[in-house]
This record gives structure tokens, C-alpha cells and sequence, in this order.
């Protein structure tokens, strides 16, 4: 598929508001959330079979089903919320506007044509300075958003951005995704390490 074939393509906003609680310090970024068709419910990492929730599971309530809904199927959000609001944790994701080049949620197959508006986010949360992305294209995007070197996973750039005032420590995490081949317990690892060093845990 040619660029003249793909700007034929639709495009899609981000559908879903960023999540700031007050007092937010950390922020963890992905991509962009799947097709609706995939959602369990309208916040972020819906996909049932994404393992986001069953991390935070296991990092915050030792048990990697505490989020999930059994007999209804789905992610307890309100639970989520009130887990993300109580450990200061925010949500967002680094495309803003973005074109599927092929009709899944594949991150390889995504184009992002508006990365997020990161500097009037961040000035939402004064006291956040530790982002996360969720994968390798997200943390491709926040570094050309940043200007900064994406780092290799589990490690750390720190980089001034919009705020000179202010240093980001930024890390890159695995894919939450269950393409990717590591094992939950292996990728909830890197996910404590990063809350811990954030201060979080």
C-alpha cells in the first residue's frame, strides 16, 4: 500500500479523555486504544484479552483477576479508577489522531498523524515527572514529541521538556499486549520496578 493509498484510509481521534486524577505524579502511555469493537469498557486498555489490568492486578492487589469482572466479562472500572486515582497514576496515550493501515489493533499497522498534545497535559499535573510508554511504538512517539532518545526496555531517559523547570524521567515498558512473547509475571517485573522507582510502590 502506497502513501497515496493510505490517505484514502479513515482516520480516528483518541476516543477517550485523559485520565489526570489530582495529584497525578506518574503517567503511563500506550499507543491508541483497539477498534470499539474490542472494548470491555470505555477507558483505557479495554481489550479483554490486553493484560494491563491483570499487572496493575498483580502489582497492587496481588492477584492478577482483581480487576476483572468474571460473570460479566469485562474490567471493573470503576475499581480501576478508583486504583489509578489512589496511587496517583495517569492515563493517556501517545497518538492523538491516528489512520489503521490494517484493520486490527496491531501497533506495527498504525499511523500517527497527531501525536497527543503533551505539553498542555503535563501542565495539568504539576507534580507528574514519570512517564512510561507501553511498547516500542509509544516510545518512539514520546521521544520525537520530547526530542529525546527513546530508551531500551526497563531503562530511563531524562530529558528537559516544555518546562525548564521540570525533568522528565522517562522509561519504556513492555507491551501489555499478549502478542508480545514475555510472561505476565516477567512484564508485571518491569512495571513494579518503574512504580517503585516513581515513588508509587
Amino acid at each position: 500500500m502506497d502513501m497515496k493509498d493510505t490517505d484514502m484510509l479513515p482516520t480516528e481521534v483518541h476516543p477517550f479523555p485523559p485520565f489526570t486524577p489530582e495529584g497525578a505524579t506518574v503517567l503511563i502511555m500506550g499507543t491508541f486504544p483497539p477498534k470499539p469493537n474490542r472494548w470491555s469498557m470505555e477507558f483505557y486498555y479495554p481489550n479483554p484479552i490486553n493484560d494491563f489490568w491483570r499487572i496493575m492486578g498483580l502489582i497492587f492487589l496481588n492477584d492478577k483477576d482483581a480487576l476483572w469482572l468474571p460473570s460479566e466479562k469485562k474490567f471493573d472500572e470503576q475499581a480501576i479508577r478508583a486504583l489509578m486515582t489512589k496511587h496517583h497514576i495517569a492515563l493517556n496515550d501517545t497518538g492523538h489522531l491516528i489512520r489503521r493501515l490494517k484493520d486490527n489493533a496491531s501497533d506495527k499497522f498504525l499511523e500517527i498523524i497527531e501525536p497527543v498534545p503533551l505539553a498542555s497535559l503535563l501542565e495539568q499535573m504539576p507534580k507528574c515527572q514519570y512517564l512510561a510508554t507501553t511498547g516500542e511504538k509509544a516510545a518512539d512517539t514520546l521521544a520525537l514529541i520530547t526530542d529525546s532518545v527513546a530508551p531500551k526496555m526497563g531503562q530511563w531517559c531524562d530529558t528537559m521538556y516544555h518546562n525548564p523547570d521540570r525533568m522528565l524521567h522517562i522509561s519504556r515498558l513492555p507491551s501489555t499486549s499478549r502478542a508480545y512473547p514475555m510472561k505476565l509475571e516477567q512484564k508485571a517485573e518491569y512495571y513494579r520496578q518503574f512504580l517503585h522507582k516513581a515513588g508509587v510502590i
